[in-house]
């Protein structure tokens, strides 16, 4: 069947504005919708991009935040906002964890977002009780086979990246470690200074501060190579654990069909902000390393993490509460 005329114009008008849209973008103030609460990780690296996006578009730059829910209230409000450009996801950890935690979520994970860039990365810190006599992953490991079933680790929630870390430690170790769940990181970073449990795999900005005063001894962190904010403290994978390795991260996401120009311009001035030196050490005293990756290496990221997490969430039989 051949189309009618008018629905070709109308098709070919459609493309014309969508391609002036993009020349001309941004012309109003961009949407940063943040998956996580203020003072969280993903707030931070938000923030310091939006500072300077705003700088460098001349326009401004709003961060949303709407945590909740695991991290669905805000990717839902993106998934079904206007593919214009204006109204952009920050997408935590949580982001590849919710596929294979939940039966059915409101949105699609993959189809329904065009990637844009990875805007940064943080290794967790392994860090124990005072009273815990270990100084590195290898000690650590042999007390909890020692003690099976004595020992607990602390995350910040059911599901959460610092649960989820965990729970891989103790499949790759072959270690029972009780998991104790807090409403937040603050709580049990308390705990674990107190003695009450004895571990965590905990986000750098939570963490550092009781590191830092004495209160909580760092024998690990869990990148691919020794974190700058901690030199001299070797990672998982050295000390013990061959292998092991575990990040937090912010992915910048539009929804589907936003045009390519548009994502294209994102991500060249997300990838210019990255190599800033300023914007590296501002990131780096937070524990953090900034990206900006292309499009197309955010997507194969995100496949290889949910794939990752799907598979740690069924090994352990995590249901969504």
């Amino acid at each position: 069947m051949v189309a009618a005329p008018w629905l070709a114009a109308v098709g070919t008008l459609a493309l014309f504005a969508q391609s002036a849209g993009a020349q001309n973008y941004p012309a109003r103030p961009i949407r940063l919708v943040v998956a996580q609460s203020v003072g969280g990780n993903a707030d931070f690296v938000s923030r310091n991009y939006a500072q300077r996006l705003a700088e460098r578009f001349g326009k401004q730059v709003v961060v949303d935040n709407r945590p909740g829910a695991g991290g669905i209230i805000a990717t839902e409000i993106v998934a079904h906002a206007l593919p214009d450009g204006y109204t952009l996801l920050v997408a935590p950890t949580q982001h590849a964890i919710n596929p294979g935690l939940h039966a059915k979520l409101p949105f699609d994970p993959k189809n329904d977002f065009a990637p844009i860039s990875l805007l940064g990365m943080s290794a967790a810190v392994v860090v124990v009780s005072l009273q815990l006599p270990v100084r590195n992953i290898g000690e650590l490991i042999a007390l909890a086979k020692s003690r099976p079933g004595k020992l607990h680790f602390a995350s910040s929630g059911t599901a959460a990246s610092t649960h989820l870390s965990g729970e891989l430690f103790k499949s790759m170790a072959g270690v029972d470690i009780v998991h104790v769940p807090y409403k937040g990181a603050p709580p049990a970073l308390t705990d674990l200074a107190g003695g009450q449990v004895e571990m965590m795999f905990a986000s750098p900005p939570s963490a550092m501060p009781l590191v830092r005063a004495g209160r909580v001894r760092a024998i690990a962190t869990t990148g691919p190579k020794r974190a700058a904010f901690l030199p001299d403290v070797p990672t998982a994978s050295e000390s013990g654990l061959p292998g092991y390795q575990t990040t937090s991260w912010q992915a910048l996401l539009a929804p589907v069909r936003t045009a390519p120009a548009v994502i294209e311009r994102l991500y060249r001035e997300v990838a210019a902000i990255a190599r800033q030196p300023e914007m590296r050490d501002r990131l780096a005293a937070d524990g953090s390393e900034p990206i900006g990756g292309t499009p197309r290496e955010l997507a194969d990221h995100l496949a290889s993490e949910t794939a990752r997490y799907s598979k740690l969430v069924k090994v352990i039989g995590l249901k969504a509460e």
